[in-house]
């Protein structure tokens, strides 16, 4: 590489095989060769998938030498000037663990090993940034409203950073306390097919750090489908018709009657059995466009034309 040099220290940015000796005089006198020295890269690496870390996280680096993997090695790290040490690990050790990472902990982090015939130039830097802000889970949903016999998707995500697990938590109402569904979910969508409070949140690492949770989400079930309707407004007509043939027109004006405000009533229901203050100007906008409210519309009119028909006849006859 380089002979007859004076000064008996050089850099190297190579790898490889390395070994010297010394010569004086004229002719040269030359020293014996020296024992060879092994020079490979060093590389840090985190146990983590992500470098985006926020306060109160648990970090680990490691300084992996691939030629290193059988010796006895001694480490060191280069931390960022104003890094304080708050580590687990000696200094000497071939992974650094920051307990509770903090912004002070922010920079460029380098390390490097040795052993007998054994030595790395620093590696290169790995960046660690760290937020002072605790993120906040957010969660959407597909709709408001889950339709008879089905289900609403919801999605929690954390938004600019990777590597979160999810929690699922539902309660009844405002004053209930909220369940925890689902822990620890990889996959951050979900179907629900029940009505309630929902919100989510994120977890990561070992131990878990957990995100603030995401605003709650109220989900509402709709009332009786159009079969049950139908059900219904059948057994209230035949009711009328049986009743006419063995009592008399008052007691017949009862049941229609009975009849009458059942119908009434849940037409004119939220629609959910679990509405809990949602507001009544948009409860009320949903039931008139659901397809229900014509259903029972016809059913009263079939009632009361039933009703009519039967009169008149009795009377004819």
């Amino acid at each position: 590489m380089r002979g007859n040099e004076a000064n008996r220290v050089i850099s190297v940015s190579q790898g490889g095989l390395y070994h010297c000796r010394g010569g004086r005089g004229d002719p040269v006198y030359y020293t014996e060769d020296s024992a060879p020295v092994m020079i490979v890269q060093a590389v840090v690496k985190v146990q983590q998938s992500w470098s985006q870390m926020f306060t109160g996280e648990t970090i680990t680096l490691k300084c992996e030498i691939k030629e290193g993997e059988n010796r006895e090695m001694k480490y060191e790290w280069k931390l960022p000037r104003r890094n304080t040490p708050n580590t687990n690990s000696p200094p000497t050790s071939s992974e650094y663990r920051i307990s509770r990472v903090s912004v002070s902990h922010s920079g460029d982090y380098r390390c490097r090993g040795s052993s007998d015939y054994l030595l790395t130039g620093w590696s290169d830097a790995f960046t660690l940034t760290v937020s002072s802000s605790k993120p906040r889970a957010t969660l959407t949903a597909q709709s408001s409203v889950i339709p008879a016999g089905g289900s609403v998707t919801l999605s929690c995500s954390v938004e600019g950073s990777a590597g979160w697990k999810f929690d699922w938590f539902r309660r009844d109402s405002v004053s209930s306390k909220a369940q925890l569904m689902r822990g620890n979910e990889a996959n951050r969508v979900i179907s629900v097919s029940q009505g309630g409070l929902y919100h989510c949140r994120g977890g990561r690492g070992d131990p878990v750090y957990y995100t603030e949770d995401s605003q709650e989400i109220q989900i509402n079930t709709t009332g009786f489908s159009s079969p049950v309707w139908l059900m219904v407004g059948l057994v209230c007509g035949v009711s009328l018709i049986i009743i006419y043939t063995h009592f008399n027109v008052t007691f017949e004006f009862i049941v229609f009657i009975s009849c009458f405000r059942s119908i009434q009533s849940e037409s004119h229901s939220p629609g959910s059995s679990t509405n809990h203050g949602v507001n009544q100007n948009e409860t009320h906008e949903f039931n008139s466009l659901h397809p229900g409210q014509h259903l029972n519309r016809s059913l009263l009119s079939l009632l009361i034309l039933t009703f009519h028909s039967v009169s008149i006849n009795r009377n004819i006859s």
